[in-house]
């Protein structure tokens, strides 16, 4: 069970936003990269330290913080009054010129559909799993809502571009993490509990946040659409449970839970990096960006984990003030905190 008490004291809030744009920005000139390279560039222990003036992120925080302030504007949690400010959150995103960071074509091919003015249920990529779905969800796990407005929000904001099962399941169980950890549960326990709510979620179709998303699929009824999301999440968490069941042999990460090009992945591997390096939260990003898969993602979501679990407390004095977006994840986070 979700802990019930959340505790401000440590600005979680902020420690999860910040954290994400950190890891956001050390994985940013890794991704593409192999691990070789990476540690020719950076050394062995991988990159440590922000650099530029200000750290640039890329497309990860970016929707992040669109899905952060349409949940900051929204009157209340409902998907009559959500899906429209995150339609206009995307679509604002799409065409700023800041969006020059090698955006996911899954997102701009289901902006450029919503500016249709489609349905998004019609407009999502609907075989679509990447890990763009839940690279952007932090947010709603730094909302105080109860467990089924948190999957629905999760959810919701995923299908709006990535139509896939998995890309559903997946955000909803980095938001679950991401409320949890802020509620005083340990990394440690985190794999265990996503593994307990993966499978009293396997059957549950949120009609009232998807619609008839399920029907772009194939499937026979909504029960087994949604199933498969959660089967692919329960396989990459069986993944990782046994990776951190061996002692930790110092590699690539990606080679026991994937490379996070996809949803579950980018969860999964992110996680990996967290547990294994829950006391050192800088050393938990630098091995979320030395992978060979998506590491700007990957190093994203530890960060989130990490920030959520210590608050601001994990990051190093300074860095608040030299990442981009600096302003808007101290705002969003105060509002939160």
């Amino acid at each position: 069970m979700m802990a019930a008490v959340i505790h401000t004291t440590a600005l979680r809030a902020s420690g999860s936003l910040f954290g994400l744009a950190y890891g956001d920005a050390l994985g940013k000139p890794a991704e593409f990269l192999t691990v070789a390279e990476i540690e020719r560039r950076y050394g062995p222990a991988g990159p440590r330290d922000l650099s530029g003036e200000p750290a640039l992120v890329t497309d990860d925080t970016q929707m992040a913080l669109a899905v952060g302030w349409a949940l900051h504007e929204a009157p209340s949690f409902t998907p009559q009054a959500v899906e429209p400010l995150l339609r206009q959150r995307f679509l604002a995103w799409a065409v700023s010129p800041d969006n020059n960071r090698a955006p996911g074509m899954t997102c701009l091919r289901a902006c450029a559909e919503l500016s249709r003015g489609l349905r998004w249920q019609e407009a999502t990529v609907a075989g679509s799993k990447g890990c763009g779905a839940n690279m952007r969800v932090t947010p709603v796990g730094l909302l105080d809502v109860d467990p089924d407005t948190l999957a629905g929000l999760s959810q919701l904001q995923a299908g709006l571009t990535h139509g896939h099962p998995t890309g559903l399941a997946a955000s909803e169980l980095t938001a679950y993490a991401v409320v949890a950890l802020r509620g005083g549960g340990t990394l440690a326990e985190l794999p265990a509990l996503l593994h307990e709510r993966a499978l009293s979620e396997r059957l549950v179709y949120r009609e009232d946040w998807l619609g008839d998303l399920w029907q772009r699929s194939g499937a026979q009824t909504p029960e087994a659409f949604i199933a498969q999301g959660w089967d692919e999440c329960l396989a990459v968490l069986s993944r990782l449970t046994k990776a951190l069941a061996q002692p930790d042999d110092g590699g690539d990460p990606c080679r026991s839970t994937g490379e996070g090009w996809v949803a579950e992945e980018a969860l999964a591997t992110a996680l990996l990096c967290a547990v294994r390096h829950a006391d050192d939260p800088v050393a938990a990003l630098a091995r979320a960006a030395t992978t060979a898969g998506d590491s700007d993602s990957i190093a994203a979501l530890a960060g989130a984990f990490l920030g959520a679990a210590h608050g601001m407390a994990a990051w190093p004095d300074g860095w608040a003030d030299r990442i981009e977006y600096a302003d808007q994840l101290a705002a969003l986070g105060a509002a939160w905190d």
